[in-house]
């Protein structure tokens, strides 16, 4: 059980996808503007990730390794990310058409976030049991959300401070990402 604690805190804190791992940047700075849209993302990522992790690993060990197919992995697994995106997407839009409509382009841009690319090969890669699997998936996709607020909140106050001219908009964006990603360092020495 304590194993299973220092993985989740792991991947939230410690070995976060976008702070630490550098996974998933584009969703991270171009859903980041408004709060609300970036509390949509998270959860959506979130469902997309825990599902995809789910599935791939069931796929990886049930198909692709037992009849010697690990090298279809890469082309396998996008395949059932942009399946379970284009879900996602028919669901928000019967859903929540306003937050189908306020994360635009980005919903389909799941399908390419090499987040959940990468947490699906990762599990795999790791030699994770299905327990450690879904522990770590869960704990990536909640590091992933935990990021894109804290950042998205960050950049709300900003837009409301006199930053210098040529510091607007992406550039201090940019500067913020990385004061935030020294902050996640912090948590290096925490577990493994």
């Amino acid at each position: 059980m304590a194993e299973l604690v220092l993985l989740f805190i792991s991947a939230v804190l410690v070995n976060n996808f976008v702070l630490s791992r550098f996974l998933g940047l584009c969703p991270f700075f171009g859903v980041s503007r408004k709060l609300d849209t970036a509390i949509g993302m998270s959860f959506a990522v979130t469902f997309v990730m825990t599902v995809a992790g789910i599935i791939t690993w069931i796929i990886q060990y049930s198909v692709l390794n037992p009849f010697g197919l690990g090298y279809l992995q890469t082309i396998v697994f996008i395949l059932v990310i942009a399946s379970l995106v284009q879900f996602v997407e028919i669901v928000l839009e019967k859903i929540s058409p306003a937050l189908y409509n306020s994360l635009g382009i980005f919903l389909p841009l799941i399908t390419t976030n090499c987040a959940i690319l990468g947490a699906a090969i990762l599990n795999i890669q790791e030699g994770f049991s299905f327990i450690q699997m879904l522990v770590f998936t869960i704990g990536s996709a909640l590091g992933f959300g935990l990021a894109l607020i804290i950042f998205s909140g960050i950049r709300e106050r900003i837009e409301l401070a006199d930053v210098p001219k040529y510091f607007r908009g992406v550039p201090i964006a940019f500067v913020t990402a990385g004061i935030l990603a020294l902050a996640f360092m912090g948590f290096s020495g925490l577990v493994k």
